[in-house]
């Protein structure tokens, strides 16, 4: 079943793209695009009743900053949650994270049946992936980002569930959290954000411009005016991204535009952790690449930069979790393709099944912010959270 909802998925990516030109996928583009102009209505009429405070936002007594997009997935979301997360702390504030945990692995039916006929006014607590100590659950019940975000931040709690106002308070009455970033927390308006940020791939910024389900946006552009702060991700430091800033400014004139990148770091062995590489040991290297995420190619670019050369590519629908016989076809094909090394992402590591396998090095790439323009915007908005 999941097979088949991923290769469902991966047709409509590829259709919004318009990599589909049969008569059969124009008809449907053009149902897309009707479907997209009501979605597009239903989005604003929402956001129009928390304007006018006919659904009331929570504010839980403790400072919110919202990190989101416009767009689904591919914005590198996870890096910027990250060093906020790590900067805060090192300020000495008391910081948790609030996902919503996508594609993390849920109570089983009879649980929840159990649960309601058992204790029907007992609310179930969210899900702790790391009190900011220890590192509680596995990645299938975290989800992949969550879970990558508690492995790399300590004294940082990590906690999931869809309903981010319980998670808040309880993160707030179990950790004494004075600082809650809100991870995806651009759409989610049930919680009031003091701060909100709001990142653009600066290599494809809005897609088609449609909204879902015939572009790749959540919502129209124009609600980027929402934001308090804008990263531009994937930079490459040039004035090309001139065009796209002015093109922002007729939506937002008050915002902070905040340049920077994906930086690569070094190289960690998937089945030891620990274990590094430095990033010279691609240099004239034959390698295999595995991607389960919203943008391989930026990720295939990093490898060639580094001086790899791919011999095979192997793609899979974002957040695709891997079973060990994938993994093994995997390696056997690496091999047989010549590749000396198995490179694969952070966020994908973590999805791997555990294997003792150990003929062709599998690695990971870590990847870290790296602020190019805009680095006293950056300070002044931790100094804004901190001394809120």
């Amino acid at each position: 079943m999941q097979i088949k909802l991923e290769k469902f998925e991966q047709y409509f990516v590829e259709l919004i793209h318009g990599r589909h030109r049969r008569l059969g996928d124009r008809v449907l583009l053009s149902a897309m695009f009707i479907a997209s102009r009501f979605y597009r209505m239903a989005v604003q009429f929402r956001i129009w009743l928390y304007d006018k405070r006919v659904i009331r936002s929570h504010a839980i007594g403790c400072l919110v900053v919202s990190i989101g997009n416009l767009s689904c997935g591919g914005t590198g979301k996870t890096p910027v949650v990250e060093i906020f997360a790590k900067t805060l702390n090192a300020k000495g504030r008391k910081v948790a994270i609030l996902s919503r945990g996508y594609r993390s692995k849920q109570r089983s039916f009879l649980e929840k049946m159990l649960q309601r006929f058992r204790a029907q006014q007992i609310e179930v607590p969210p899900k702790v992936v790391s009190d900011g100590n220890d590192l509680l659950l596995d990645s299938a019940y975290a989800g992949d980002e969550p879970y990558m975000l508690a492995s790399n931040l300590a004294q940082v709690a990590v906690l999931v569930d869809k309903d981010r106002v319980k998670s808040g308070l309880y993160a707030i009455n179990k950790f004494e959290t004075d600082v809650l970033i809100l991870d995806d927390g651009f759409q989610y308006l049930m919680l009031k954000p003091h701060i909100n940020i709001v990142l653009v791939d600066s290599t494809s910024p809005f897609g088609n411009g449609h909204v879902l389900p015939r572009g790749i946006l959540r919502e129209p552009i124009k609600n980027i005016r929402r934001a308090d702060y804008i990263f531009l991700t994937k930079s490459d430091g040039s004035h090309r991204l001139t065009h796209l800033k002015h093109f922002i400014r007729r939506h937002n004139r008050r915002a902070e535009i905040i340049e920077c990148c994906h930086r690569p770091q070094y190289l960690e062995m998937v089945y030891s952790r620990g274990e590094r590489l430095p990033l010279s040991a691609l240099q004239g290297r034959r390698v295999a690449s595995l991607s389960a995420i919203a943008c391989p190619e930026s990720f295939e670019a990093f490898l060639e930069s580094l001086g790899a050369t791919l011999v095979l590519r192997q793609h899979y629908a974002d957040h695709h979790r891997y079973s060990q016989q994938e993994i093994i076809d995997f390696i056997n094909a690496a091999k047989a393709a010549g590749a000396e090394y198995i490179l694969t992402t952070e966020k994908d590591a973590v999805r791997i099944p555990r294997l003792d396998r150990r003929d062709v090095p599998m690695l990971f790439l870590r990847i870290e912010i790296d602020i190019l323009s805009g680095q006293e915007s950056f300070d002044q908005c931790i100094s804004r959270i901190c001394f809120i």
